[in-house]
């Protein structure tokens, strides 16, 4: 990971659940043999599968000293807390990591290597803070480039954050080279960055820069795929990340999207991640109907560059197989698009249509 082999102890501590500890879940998910141990004190002496549905045997510890024993030798944070700061009480785990030699991941807003404490701490023991959500230099304004690829680019929307968007861009990717497709995978924040060790987090780059960045991203893919897959950030109607929503289907200019949704998730999470039936806030907005969300993205991406929704990716994995294949069936019967729950029941179907759009795109394109 990130130029090195690695055996990552994950520090996920009081909070490993599968809502709270989304880089944990992605990195157990994708690069699972890459991992020695989970840090959470509060469920150790159980395993991740048990925690979090993904990462199998791979144990729950409670400190640095049992992750050592289990084999890691580098850590990686595997929670972006509201805000972006390290938490006082993770300060202590990272300082032990780091007296260790280990390397530390970070995809935090704030910059470990810009610490004074842990810069000292690193420099003594020879190791490194790599903080991957720190933006490049490059200062890029958007120009509509991506709109003219031959390649199909393809984004991930949602009616919510933490609604799957990174998990149904990889799932369907997979299915795409399944089919014979070149796929590319462009990540936009730090789970997937730490998945494909490439990528920008874009929360971290100026307003200003973003979609030109996603441009460049997007362009730089499509050199040598048949389908660039885009990572989605936040919703176009969540009242704190609806910008990088935005930023990210003019940066992109999608020939197609994916609507990711949870089904059972009525109001937009303002307040940070939680499970589909915690209390919501009294000012939580209402997640519009599938089909009123369909027409949304199109009109707002429109204002670029012509894309369509092609199909609805489904959060499922709280809900039983009877309820998730019903919802799915709603889905189907609400917008007259392919759904599925691409983790549970695989990303095949999402990922044939867009091959059909992909083969028609040549089409055009070899036309005299």
């Amino acid at each position: 990971m990130l130029g090195r082999r690695r055996r990552l102890a994950l520090l996920a501590e009081g909070c490993f659940t599968t809502f709270e500890a989304k880089t944990a879940v992605g990195v157990l998910r994708y690069r699972a043999d890459e991992v020695a141990a989970v840090i959470d004190s509060t469920r150790a002496g159980t395993t991740a599968a048990a925690c979090v549905g993904a990462g199998g045997s791979i144990p729950v510890v409670a400190d640095v000293t049992a992750a050592a024993e289990a084999g890691a030798d580098a850590l990686l944070i595997g929670v972006a807390p509201r805000g972006g700061e390290l938490p006082a009480e993770w300060r202590a785990i990272v300082c032990a990591a780091l007296d260790r030699g280990w390397d530390v991941l970070s995809g935090l807003h704030v910059f470990l290597a810009d610490d004074p404490e842990l810069a000292a701490r690193a420099a003594v023991r020879g190791a490194r803070l790599l903080d991957v959500r720190r933006p490049a230099a490059a200062r890029l304004v958007a120009t509509r480039r991506a709109a003219d690829l031959e390649a199909l680019v393809v984004l991930t929307v949602g009616s919510d954050c933490n609604v799957g968007k990174m998990t149904a861009a990889l799932e369907i990717c997979r299915a795409l080279e399944g089919l014979g497709l070149h796929a590319s995978f462009v990540a936009t924040g730090q789970t997937g960055i730490f998945v494909a060790d490439r990528g920008v987090a874009v929360d971290a780059v100026p307003a200003d820069f973003v979609a030109g960045v996603v441009e460049e991203l997007v362009v730089d893919a499509a050199r040598l795929a048949d389908v660039v897959m885009v990572e989605g950030q936040g919703a176009l109607h969540h009242p704190g990340y609806s910008g990088v929503t935005l930023a990210l289907l003019h940066g992109a200019c999608p020939a197609a999207m994916i609507l990711c949704h949870h089904p059972r998730r009525g109001h937009i999470r303002s307040h940070g991640p939680s499970p589909s039936d915690a209390p919501v806030e009294a000012q939580d907005p209402i997640i519009p109907p599938l089909h009123e969300l369909v027409r949304a993205y199109e009109s707002a991406a429109a204002w670029v560059a012509v894309g369509r929704v092609t199909g609805i990716a489904l959060h499922t994995g709280d809900l039983s197989e009877a309820e998730a294949r019903s919802e799915i069936d709603a889905a189907k019967r609400a917008t007259g698009l392919p759904a599925t729950d691409p983790v549970r029941f695989g990303a095949e179907t999402l990922a044939r249509e867009l091959a059909r759009l992909h083969a028609q795109r040549r089409s055009r394109a070899t036309l005299p």
